[in-house]
């Protein structure tokens, strides 16, 4: 399929005006944007009119598509009522005060509270400031250190960055600061040991944790950070038996757990929190994405009794909680918030993952057969395939080949969105609202894709 696409004023200001998130410069410059004017469902339309699949419902975040109607209503009437207001010295919007209520319905654990914010980035950034908070109001200042894992992403503020196990977050940023310490991440196809079984990588990994807490000191560590499965970082869905030995050895050092939920919450699993999959019990859940369906920022940091009560106190003491942005809890945002948790149980969206889940992993299995294809995996509506010179030998093709991103290209020729993240991996979200008929199209235009970079591969040699 030719895809037409020419430099247009837009295409030409945005290449002068505008820099990019986690984008190269200079392909902006030489190339243009893909400019994209309107949505339809699963689908986008850039301005020549084309169609394109969006195989990640944008950044993870689009659950509900691009045209649902209610969410466009739902702001609408709010700009109409009450189109800004702030939280700040004892006030709130009604709506924000009714969507904290409701989240506290989806919750996975009794929690106390939430706290608002406007991104994923911005409530992990506030996980952290309340670590430190919360540490400094029990006596035990030194006791501040956050574990947190190599492929892990958990947002761009400075903070968030530091926590992520990506390079290019951190690397020319000088974001590697102290008190962030990184350990394995539990990728058992990319970091199984020759002839070890995948309980005896868990039990690794797991040891590797405590062997970590001791060596700083218990008395030093706070938190340990994680995504009930790293997202940005390549899909990565730990072992079994991973998390009970992760969450023994937390509560046996009296370390708090952070659950990055900003990718797994409201349904991309199957369930409404990763929590529940992994039968996590976490002290704090950060959300954002799929929480509005991406139709307003907004995010939300859940937080234990035991944290909110420590707060209470730590406020006794200089007067007030010191936290908070401008738009924390928007109204706008909140009421579109609000109406996306109403659509998700007047639609049975949950229910609808789980029927057409089987369809979409047994298409990514199915891409196994194929030459370029090393591994596969993913859960509910996620899913990533790794892509391998040498799938039998697990060898990677050098990043100097660019091979990922090549199939990219392949893959926006061919009518669908996905993307590629170090290593060659290519991911899958779909919106949470894609059907069984989409599912097999999604995968019709992948291996195609891939047949095409074989194809250019060949050529290369």
């Amino acid at each position: 399929m030719q895809r037409t696409h020419n430099r247009s004023e837009a295409s030409r200001l945005d290449s002068e005006r505008h820099l990019h998130p986690y984008t190269h410069p200079r392909k902006i410059e030489a190339d243009g944007p893909v400019v994209i004017r309107g949505g339809d469902g699963i689908w986008v339309v850039d301005e020549d009119g084309n169609r394109y699949m969006e195989g990640l419902a944008g950044l993870w975040c689009a659950s509900l598509g691009f045209s649902e109607r209610r969410l466009a209503d739902a702001a609408y009437r709010q700009m109409l009522e009450l189109p800004f207001y702030h939280s700040f010295a004892g006030r709130v919007p009604e709506v924000t005060a009714r969507l904290a209520a409701k989240l506290m319905d989806w919750s996975p654990l009794p929690f106390a509270r939430v706290l608002f914010a406007n991104s994923g980035s911005e409530s992990n950034d506030a996980a952290f400031k309340l670590v430190h908070y919360y540490n400094n109001a029990k006596g035990r200042p030194r006791k501040k250190k956050i574990i947190a894992r190599d492929r892990s992403y958990h947002g761009s503020t400075a903070v968030a960055s530091a926590m992520s196990g990506l390079s290019a977050a951190r690397k020319v940023f000088d974001l590697d600061i102290p008190g962030i310490v990184r350990i394995s991440c539990p990728h058992y196809y990319a970091h199984g040991l020759p002839g070890e079984t995948i309980e005896q990588f868990s039990d690794r990994l797991v040891e590797e944790l405590e062997q970590t807490i001791l060596r700083e000191g218990p008395e030093t560590v706070a938190a340990f950070i994680a995504e009930p499965v790293i997202g940005g970082g390549g899909v990565v869905i730990p072992p079994p038996g991973y998390y009970d030995g992760i969450q023994a050895i937390l509560r046996k050092y009296d370390i708090l757990f952070i659950a990055d939920e900003v990718i797994s919450g409201f349904g991309r699993l199957g369930e409404a929190f990763g929590s529940t999959v992994f039968g996590l019990k976490p002290d704090m859940i950060t959300v954002a994405k799929m929480l509005s369906a991406a139709y307003a920022p907004i995010s939300a940091l859940y937080l234990s009794e035991d944290i909110y009560e420590t707060i209470k106190q730590g406020s006794d003491t200089v007067g007030v909680f010191g936290h908070g942005f401008t738009y924390s809890g928007h109204p706008v945002a909140a009421a579109v918030a609000l109406e996306t948790l109403r659509i998700y149980e007047d639609d049975g969206i949950l229910d609808h993952v789980r029927r057409v889940a089987p369809r979409f992993q047994d298409g990514l299995q199915a891409l196994r057969d194929h030459p370029l294809v090393g591994d596969v995996r993913g859960m509910g509506l996620i899913g990533a395939i790794e892509l391998a010179e040498q799938p039998a030998l697990r060898k990677p093709f050098a990043p100097e080949k660019g091979v990922g991103a090549y199939f990219l290209g392949r893959a926006l020729a061919n009518g669908l969105i996905l993307r590629a993240v170090p290593g060659d991996i290519i991911t899958f979200a779909p919106p949470l609202i894609i059907n069984e008929a989409e599912i097999d199209d999604l995968m019709s235009r992948v291996r195609l894709s891939l047949d095409e970079t074989s194809t250019w591969l060949r050529q290369q040699a």
